[in-house]
């Protein structure tokens, strides 16, 4: 697939015959608008038990009041498919390997990879694996989802929404185990690519060299196994699997970056806990987060979740509030397998040949033959490549049961207080998280929550022989995990940055992002402490807007050392740029020049530090070094990288990097330096799967607009290259005040509804690109106070 989820060839079939591209805009509108999700009156469902109350608020956050259990979590499928089914239609097939049927042959790929990850173990572990009653809450769930279907195709009904009759397909039934798909998480469990990339890299250069373009923490040698034969290997090999919402180019490691942080009453203007989060993915239309709330005997949840799955990911209860961040662990190993040259159907294990299990497939694909073809598994898991003797296999934890992503979270969203909190966390397994955690006694903690896997005497950096002596021993004690409460700091706060202490006795994973998020987080919340100013949610909102760039400032500070040592830019062309850059407050706000001029220099600085420590195929297949890296290097500089007098040759590389940056921006945006605002050059468009057309793309996308920030502010944003386009950053914000839950904001975007003719379509835009929040309802009064729609569901008996 390609940078959308339907890519230029599965648009081809869904244009068949110029309808589409025949289809003005404004008739498109008309059908989106006949064709939207009826959110007031009175329905009758059959597949209800008693009667349920839905309020959409003003936001089109919908308050669901149901008598039990059954009705509840039917109801948020209903409701749920109201506003997003064709998306969670899309999910669906994706985890199926079924997405070829309605896209076409480009699918075919990445269909295969779906049906190599399915879990094909124990179902009744399965369910055992999650909250008790997991299993009857997908039956509900999947139901409501199947009962708003059929309330579309019923006679008179409201008909298909408008991206189904623009894909030219319908909806299918939906089934507890679709609720149970592997592929949405494998982006988030890491690390195959890396394992690939590294290889590849030890092939070129060696163990010890290659290890040496890596920051791996804790310090280790890459460690090939004994005889071990990398050629051919490199990330292309894994191209195609990517997860449900993944878009490349960026590293699939990076999808997931996100902020959280909570705050203890001895900092607060309250004296209560605050608790912010920020999780970062895919900026589309529709939003991949859908918030809810959720209330009935034994429930009352409100935050947000993937619209595809029941309950509550990230949110609060009566109790507890809780946020995530990607807790970036190793979950994946790559083995080598070696094949009987008289039998490829073989592998070689410790006790002999062993044969593979082999699983006949047939992949329909839309427009073309379907595809016969046979899966091969090892005792690892699925093959996913081969050539000659040898052979990719998989293992992964998303093979083990339980490790759907999220669904841990239907025994988090009940917890109580930290000691039921904590019994939650051995159930979340998929994603691998840090989660922020704070109650209403005045509380605050952390666990970073994963299953883990035990690997004794190897470090999971490289593909390892199948052949024996690379296997998992078991898992990490969830127990034994980084956890903390009621620390001493009066505060906790992740960003992705490497949770496991120094000296941690079990090798979880080497990689982790650059703490710059995490440190200017730090940074002021600390700055705060010291000056005794107490927090309040507006101070949490402003945080998570924070642009300021920590990298900016060392480069600032770098650039002024080297003018005062050589007595000036050197160049009446970069004097003015020079002097305005030093007054600089690294704030990468959209209406800053200096930022722009950073964001050029800093990627000339990265393309040259990397261009003279790696060359040939080894500077292909390494990419870019980090920014952090390349600070690092210029802040230390070495002779071998800068020549005989590295301090001189690092001043003379900042100055020639920095008029190259100057040269770039002129020819993007012309000589006058004003016109050079990073908002000019970094801007976000919320697009759809279907805008391919000038017609569906009018009718579809949003945008785009000036973006503040980069992948190293708390307000992230991420771009792949020199085009600067943001394509991943806060898709949902939350801030809760454990002093009145009525007191906590929250943002979605662009809104909650997928229905292009929804009023929730986008009407959420506007306070996301000014980073402002609406209030999070949470009691009844307050409920009903923001109330715009209700819908009653009642049975149909």
């Amino acid at each position: 697939m390609k940078a959308r989820l339907l890519g230029s060839a599965a648009l081809a079939f869904l244009l068949a015959g110029g309808v589409l591209a025949q289809t003005p805009s404004v008739q498109w509108q008309g059908k989106a608008k006949t064709a939207i999700a009826r959110i007031r009156g009175t329905l009758r469902i059959p597949g209800l038990k008693e009667g349920v109350r839905v309020q959409r608020d003003r936001w089109g956050v919908a308050h669901i009041y149901a008598r039990n259990s059954h009705d509840l979590f039917f109801a948020q499928g209903f409701v749920v498919a109201q506003d997003r089914l064709f998306q969670m239609e899309i999910w669906k097939r994706s985890g199926q390997g079924r997405l070829a049927e309605v896209l076409g042959p480009e699918a075919i790929a990445q269909d295969v990879n779906a049906r190599r990850l399915r879990y094909r173990g124990d179902m009744d572990a399965e369910f055992r694996s999650y909250a008790p009653d997991t299993q009857s809450i997908l039956e509900a769930f999947t139901a409501g989802i199947n009962a708003y279907i059929a309330e579309l195709e019923r006679p008179g009904g409201p008909g298909l929404p408008v991206e189904f009759q623009i894909a030219g397909f319908k909806p299918e039934p939906w089934h507890p185990e679709d609720c149970l798909n592997r592929l949405a998480a494998y982006s988030m469990t890491g690390n195959a690519e890396s394992e690939l990339k590294h290889a590849q890299l030890v092939a070129l250069l060696g163990a010890a060299r290659a290890t040496a373009l890596f920051n791996f923490d804790p310090a280790v040698t890459l460690d090939p196994t004994p005889g071990a034969d990398f050629s051919g290997l490199s990330p292309r090999l894994l191209k195609d699997l990517v997860g449900s919402d993944a878009r490349q180019p960026l590293n699939p490691k990076f999808l997931q970056e996100s902020n959280n942080w909570t705050v203890s009453g001895a900092l607060t203007r309250s004296g209560q806990p605050l608790l912010a989060n920020d999780p970062h993915r895919v900026l589309a239309e529709p939003s991949l987060r859908y918030i809810v709330h959720l209330v009935a005997p034994g429930w009352n949840v409100i935050g947000a979740g993937e619209p595809g799955l029941p309950g509550v990911a990230a949110g609060h209860n009566e109790q507890i509030g809780w946020g995530f961040t990607i807790f970036d662990l190793d979950q994946q190993d790559l083995y080598t397998e070696t094949l009987n040259p008289s039998d490829p159907l073989e592998y070689q294990t410790p006790t002999g040949w062993q044969r593979m299990t082999v699983v006949h497939e047939t992949v329909a694909v839309r427009g073309a033959p379907a595809v016969e073809m046979d899966l091969k598994f090892t005792r690892h898991g699925p093959v996913l490549w081969e050539e000659g003797t040898r052979a990719l296999a998989l293992r992964w934890v998303g093979a083990e049961p339980g490790t759907a992503g999220y669904l841990g979270s239907l025994t988090l969203d009940r917890a109580r207080n930290w000691q039921e909190f904590e019994a939650a966390m051995p159930r979340w397994k998929v994603p691998a998280e840090n989660i922020v955690y704070a109650d209403r006694d005045g509380n605050i903690g952390e666990h970073s929550t994963a299953l883990a896997p035990l690997r004794e005497g190897w470090t999971g950096l490289l593909p390892v022989s199948g052949s024996g002596g690379y296997e998992w021993s078991g898992f990490v004690p969830n127990a034994e995990l980084p956890h903390s409460y009621n620390p001493t700091e009066n505060f906790v706060a992740t960003a992705n940055n490497k949770m496991i202490p120094d000296g941690y006795r079990y090798a979880v994973g080497f990689e982790w992002p650059e703490p710059m998020r995490y440190l200017r987080i730090k940074e002021v919340l600390e700055r705060a402490k010291s000056n005794n100013h107490k927090l309040d949610v507006s101070d949490m909102q402003n945080l998570q807007a924070d642009v300021v760039s920590i990298p900016a400032r060392e480069l600032q500070r770098l650039l002024r050392g080297a003018i005062e040592r050589r007595g000036g830019p050197g160049s009446e062309a970069l004097r003015s740029i020079v002097e305005s850059f030093l007054r600089w407050d690294c704030g990468l706000r959209t209406d800053s020049t200096d930022a722009a001029v950073y964001e050029f220099w800093a990627g000339e600085l990265s393309h040259s530090v990397t261009d003279r420590a790696v060359d040939g195929d080894a500077r292909k297949a390494l990419g870019e070094f980090p920014l952090s890296r390349v600070v690092r290097a210029l802040s230390s500089p070495q002779t071998a990288l800068f020549g005989r007098d590295a301090d001189a040759g690092r001043d003379a590389m900042l100055l020639a990097t920095l008029e190259v940056a100057r040269t770039k921006l002129v020819a993007r945006a012309g000589p006058d330096p004003k016109g050079w605002t990073w908002g000019r050059m970094h801007q976000h468009k919320f697009q759809h799967a279907l805008d391919s057309t000038a017609s569906t793309a009018a009718l579809l996308d949003r945008g785009p607009w000036p973006q503040p920030g980069d992948g190293d502010t708390v307000r992230a944003s991420y771009f792949a290259d020199d085009s600067f386009v943001p394509l991943y950053g806060a898709s949902y914000r939350e801030v809760f005040d454990l002093s009145d839950w009525d007191k906590s904001v929250a943002v979605n975007v662009p809104g909650q509804s997928g229905q292009p003719g929804s009023k929730h379509y986008d009407d959420l835009l506007p306070l996301w690109i000014s980073d402002r929040y609406f209030p999070l309802a949470y009691s009844k009064p307050a409920v009903d106070a923001v109330t715009t729609d209700v819908l009653r569901l009642t049975p149909a008996h």
